[in-house]
């Protein structure tokens, strides 16, 4: 019988022969399939405790017909946290005079909630357009979050994680000196931030449901360059080797579905400035990881995914920067200095400025966005995934962060140090050049900011810092001693958080600053290496979250801190700082791979309650007579064309009135002749819109202001005199005033002996007396412009439109303030293709 199964084929050999090898086959494909199934069994259980993975090959996992069991619990949540878009600074360029008049693109929170499949362990990561995060922001997100949900969530198991976007608004910090160009706190910023976030949980929360997790890799093609290549050069050259450019280009990318395949969100990492948008903008904006998760998210929209989230979360972005045409000398188109960053002579940092790579800020912007997009698009459609399976675990411990003890290469101890500004921080960067009396690469002090440091940290210390303080930070020269800051409160944070999450095979480490691309890359060797030792898989990756929990500024290897780049002046806690996160996040691993916890560490104060608003309120607002709020000044014309530009001036009233929070200050409407009602096509969430906001008096034009002038101002307020430097260094010239002038009597109590020394500035003329806080009333009334624009896209359905402006005005009546709301709307007008 079984001869005649193969008589009809054709053979070459014995027929007996061919039988017996047909049948040793069959037998070896049996054999070594039972046993490679055997070997994938015991593989998998020798691996429960780091990781179950399946390999697939194609990009995009082939959706079901049934559902197919999860391996995770997610939700997923997005929420608006754009906070006010008039009269306030922008944070990220530090530069005073920067101050908001509108909105571009609006600021979003986006969560993603992790959990086991028996619910009894989660993480949270969310990712915020904001120019970073902050230790007061995390402390009150989680006091709300315990208030609601108990100890489901905390600062152990929540990372909250900044894109570092340089065109929101500022304020939203505890400590003084990220407050110096806000002129302190600012509460609308710190509780849209705060409300956003918890909404955007809040949201994930109420989404749970079983999900599969895939990881993804693969390159973005032209979307930074190293700002800082000459501090780059300075790591080993054996190091540097090993890597083809020097910056990341790598983007890991999360993509989550629900069990039938359906699209869920999308989280991807990869290292890129938000400084697209420039130190002369005025709009608010999310830059370039904003354009990409709108991208994304209204690309899913359009094919029925409305609550689908993208977010393009931030990495080791430290020297990294999104103007990839680099920097040119603005007045000659000459290279800058390489290691100064500086043009001319006497060489100064304000025309050393990068740019692209487009035409304008609003170019680049979508420029680099957009590549950032379709690299997530691309990689989805043509990488490996990787299914993640495995534990899920977090582990978390608060660091101080100005004594740590580490070890060096050749096994001595070194510390780090009570933060410090460098010379080199006040020289800005090619992104946005700060003070010009200061430049990068910066070694040595000069004379007059050394006395100049000398005195602040005589009256804004109650602690004087002593010659080790600052010899702890050498080859960085103190331009601020902001670790003994602490008049009113303190100038600095000491306690860190210091936080890992593992989903499977991927761990996030959540880092408190600005990691530079080296600085990175070993820190995710290290946290490999000491994963694989406790035992998870040789495939798992490690993916840092920049500007998490608590910002710190930024973190340079040895090398680079000697190189005293901006970077490096930027290192606060000393040449050591990089050595002490290693060791911090490596010793963390264990905990995180057993599930065990951490010595929490010490925890850091909530200092909301004593924080200084500067800030005048807004006052209430006025038209001219005849006129009324949202009366149109200037018209649309009658008729546009794809790719033509609408614009409409309204009499309009402060935005500082109502945030519009989950709403929009314009709509741009379209009639829809089939129900015969308009309905809103574009919102100020969309990039094609911009809402513009101007106040209509004779202050409009604001001298341009360095981080510098802030400072003083800050000072001047706070402590109630104001540094004279000019008059410092016209004593100095006469030798009237030199460092012995600043001598303290060590016979008396420090307090008594400041006072003392203030009188005697005072009456040099080094310091003037001047009034601690500005007044808060409503001496006057304001009248405001608003313009709505809006660039219409090339190909948009023809139609009748209108533009709507949404706003609020405040009116002060005998001492009793009301609040109205209004409306105002353009003529009608045609679109055609």
């Amino acid at each position: 019988m079984r001869a005649e199964r193969f008589q009809d084929v054709e053979y070459h050999g014995s027929p007996r022969r061919e039988s017996f090898l047909c049948k040793y086959a069959l037998t070896m494909f049996f054999a070594i399939g039972f046993g490679m199934a055997c070997g994938l069994v015991g593989y998998y259980v020798g691996q429960s405790n780091s990781q179950n993975v399946d390999v697939i090959d194609s990009g995009e996992p082939t959706s079901l017909p049934e559902p197919q069991p999860g391996d995770y619990y997610v939700g997923i949540g997005k929420y608006d946290v754009t906070g006010p878009v008039a009269q306030v600074n922008m944070m990220g360029y530090a530069v005073p005079s920067q101050i908001a008049h509108g909105l571009h693109m609006r600021l979003y929170s986006r969560a993603f909630i992790f959990s086991d499949l028996a619910q009894s362990k989660r993480s949270v990561f969310v990712s915020i357009d904001s120019g970073m995060m902050t230790q007061l922001v995390k402390l009150e997100v989680v006091k709300k979050l315990k208030e609601k949900y108990g100890d489901m969530y905390d600062e152990k198991n929540v990372v909250l994680s900044g894109t570092h976007s340089h065109s929101g608004p500022a304020g939203f910090f505890q400590f003084l000196l990220f407050e110096v160009t806000s002129l302190g706190f600012i509460k609308q910023s710190t509780d849209s931030f705060v409300d956003g976030i918890v909404k955007s949980i809040d949201i994930a929360h109420s989404n749970m449901q079983e999900s599969i997790v895939y990881m993804y890799s693969g390159d973005v093609d032209e979307a930074n360059i190293n700002r800082s290549p000459s501090a780059y050069t300075h790591n080993p050259e054996h190091e540097r080797s090993k890597y083809t450019h020097n910056t990341e280009q790598e983007m890991v990318l999360l993509k989550i579905t629900s069990t039938s395949g359906a699209d869920r969100g999308l989280i991807t990492w990869y290292p890129v400035h938000g400084t697209c948008m420039n130190n002369t903008n005025e709009l608010i904006s999310s830059d370039n990881k904003g354009r990409a998760s709108t991208l994304y998210e209204n690309e899913m929209k359009h094919e029925g995914m409305p609550d689908y989230v993208a977010a393009f979360a931030q990495a080791n972005l430290g020297d990294v920067s999104p103007n990839t045409k680099g920097p040119i000398c603005i007045d000659t188109g000459e290279a800058c200095d390489y290691e100064q960053s500086t043009c001319g002579n006497p060489p100064s940092v304000s025309n050393c400025i990068a740019f692209g790579p487009g035409d304008d800020m609003f170019e680049s912007t979508d420029i680099i966005g957009t590549r950032q997009y379709q690299a997530a698009k691309r990689i989805l459609s043509s990488a490996p995934a990787l299914r993640l399976q495995g534990p899920l675990n977090f582990a978390h411990q608060f660091v101080d962060m100005t004594k740590e003890e580490v070890t060096l290469a050749d096994g001595s101890k070194a510390t780090t140090c009570k933060s410090a500004m460098g010379y080199s921080f006040a020289a800005g960067t090619t992104d946005g050049p700060g003070a010009p009396f200061f430049h990068q690469s910066q070694l040595e002090g000069t004379p007059l900011w050394e006395l100049a440091t000398k005195l602040i940290g005589k009256i804004v210390c109650k602690t004087e810092p002593t010659q080790a303080d600052f010899d702890c930070h050498k080859p960085k020269p103190v331009l601020l001693p902001t670790g003994f800051m602490d008049i009113p409160y303190a100038w600095h944070p000491s306690i860190v958080d210091v936080q890992l999450i593992r989903v499977g095979p991927l761990i996030i480490s959540a880092v408190p600053g600005e990691f530079t691309t080296m600085a990175g890359r070993r820190l995710k060797d290290a946290v490999k290496a000491e994963a694989i030792k406790m035992g998870m898989a040789n495939n798992s990756k490690v993916v840092i979250a920049g500007l998490s929990n608590v910002y710190t500024h930024y973190i340079t290897t040895l090398e680079e801190f000697g190189a005293q780049r901006y970077e490096g002046g930027s290192t606060i806690y000393g040449p050591h700082t990089h050595a002490a996160y290693v060791a911090r996040f490596t010793n963390l691993v264990e905990n995180l791979v057993k599930g065990t916890a951490a010595d929490p560490g010490p925890m850091p104060e909530n200092i909301l309650e004593s924080q200084i608003e500067l800030l005048p309120a807004p006052r209430p607002d006025r038209v001219p007579e005849g006129n009324d709020y949202g009366d149109v000044i200037t018209n649309a014309n009658e008729l546009y064309r794809g790719g033509e530009k609408v614009s409409v001036k309204f009499y309009g009233a402060n935005p500082r009135h109502d945030m519009r929070l989950g709403s929009t200050y314009l709509e741009v409407q379209r009639f829809d002749q089939d129900n015969g009602d308009w309905e809103a096509s574009f919102t100020d969430a969309d990039w094609e819109t911009k809402f513009k906001w101007e106040k209509m008096d004779n202050n409009n034009v604001t001298k341009k202001l360095t981080m510098i002038d802030g400072l003083f101002n800050l000072i001047a307020k706070v402590i109630g005199y104001r540094i004279n430097l000019d008059r410092m260094e016209e004593l100095m010239k006469t030798d009237e005033f030199s460092m012995k002038d600043l001598k303290t009597d060590e016979n008396m109590e420090y307090a008594e002996s400041r006072n003392n020394l203030i009188a005697k500035l005072e009456a040099k003329g080094i310091l003037t007396k001047e009034d601690k806080r500005p007044i808060l009333e409503y001496p006057t009334t304001d009248e405001s412009h608003v313009t709505i624009e809006w660039d219409i896209p090339k190909g948009q359905v023809p139609g009748t439109y209108r533009i709507v402006y949404n706003g609020e005005h405040m009116s002060n009546d005998g001492g009793e303030v009301t609040v109205t709301s209004f409306k105002g709307m353009s003529r009608e007008f045609q679109v055609q293709s």
